[in-house]
């Protein structure tokens, strides 16, 4: 069983090294999926360029994309695609988000592929990046890969909620950890499952000398055992994978992961968007920034994409 069918490779404008080509490239191979590498282009000056006529701004802008694609092709030349079914898509949008999910979503792609690129500073907090546009509103799977390589016989860390009430928690649960026994399959690599549980409120102990802290993380820590080894049986993940740890999920994801020195890291992601995701943000988010390996994003099943072609 194949891990993917369909991948759109986003592609750096303005580098020379690209990681979304090389892993898609890879992904490809170990797969036989078709990759079609994408390039999302825009130059305001173009629009601006009011003395030309309609015609003649079209053929500029038919132009650069045209050197554009060539110039994507040129860099294949430096990587092996022998036996690769591949295609090269060069879009003018002001918005490369949109046109990212977009395509996606006319090409009924499955994974969406693409390097990460961190905001620093003040950017951080006045623009949101391209990755958490995907992470919330791409209605495939998303990938998103740093430095870390591939090795076969590595390790895939799945974040599972198991405690949720919700069923669209154990849905996400279900498909995240499918996901990753598939991306297991195709890399040769096994699964650990993680689960993180919050500690004891400190209010509570302050305000109620007589609560016992001690048994009460105990319970608690239980409690997450059982569950999450409920969750692994039908997946026949044994006892050795399953980890359950005390904290924040983007504090116990990122240093088991360096523990296990992990490959990839699969999350699920409820694709909150507008205030809310302001104020809150999602698990992934926090937890891309932290992580030393690649990301794979989901959504749960039925999400539907903000974003209309």
């Amino acid at each position: 069983m194949s891990c993917v069918t369909k991948i759109l490779a986003v592609l750096d404008a303005d580098k020379q090294q690209q990681k979304a080509m090389n892993r898609a490239l890879h992904l490809a191979r170990i797969s036989g999926a078709h990759v079609t590498f994408m390039l999302s282009i825009y130059d305001f000056s173009y629009e601006m360029t009011t003395m030309l006529a309609a015609d003649e701004r079209n053929m500029m802008r038919d132009s650069l994309i045209n050197d554009r694609k060539a110039w994507v092709h040129d860099l294949l030349e430096d990587y092996n695609t022998r036996d690769i079914n591949y295609d090269v898509q060069v879009l003018w949008h002001n918005r490369p988000f949109e046109a990212i999910i977009e395509t996606a979503i006319e090409g009924e792609y499955d994974i969406i592929v693409k390097a990460t690129h961190q905001q620093e500073g003040l950017a951080a907090l006045l623009f949101t990046p391209t990755d958490w546009h995907l992470l919330r509103k791409a209605p495939c799977q998303v990938l998103l890969v740093k430095e870390h390589e591939w090795p076969e016989h590595g390790k895939i860390l799945a974040g599972i909620h198991t405690t949720g009430e919700h069923e669209h928690h154990r849905g996400l649960n279900t498909r995240i950890t499918e996901a990753a026994l598939k991306f297991a399959q195709c890399l040769n690599s096994e699964v650990h499952l993680v689960n993180a549980y919050p500690g004891a409120p400190i209010t509570i102990a302050a305000e109620i000398p007589e609560f016992d802290t001690s048994n009460y993380r105990e319970a608690i820590a239980e409690n997450h055992q059982v569950a999450l080894a409920e969750h692994a049986m039908p997946f026949h993940i044994p006892p050795a994978q399953q980890h359950v740890r005390e904290g924040l999920p983007e504090q116990v994801i990122p240093e088991l992961a360096e523990e296990l020195d992990a490959e990839l890291v699969v999350l699920g992601t409820i694709g909150r968007t507008g205030f809310t995701a302001a104020l809150l943000g999602n698990t992934a988010e926090h937890v891309i920034s932290s992580i030393n390996c690649d990301l794979l994003a989901l959504k749960p099943e039925g999400f539907v994409s903000p974003i209309k072609v």
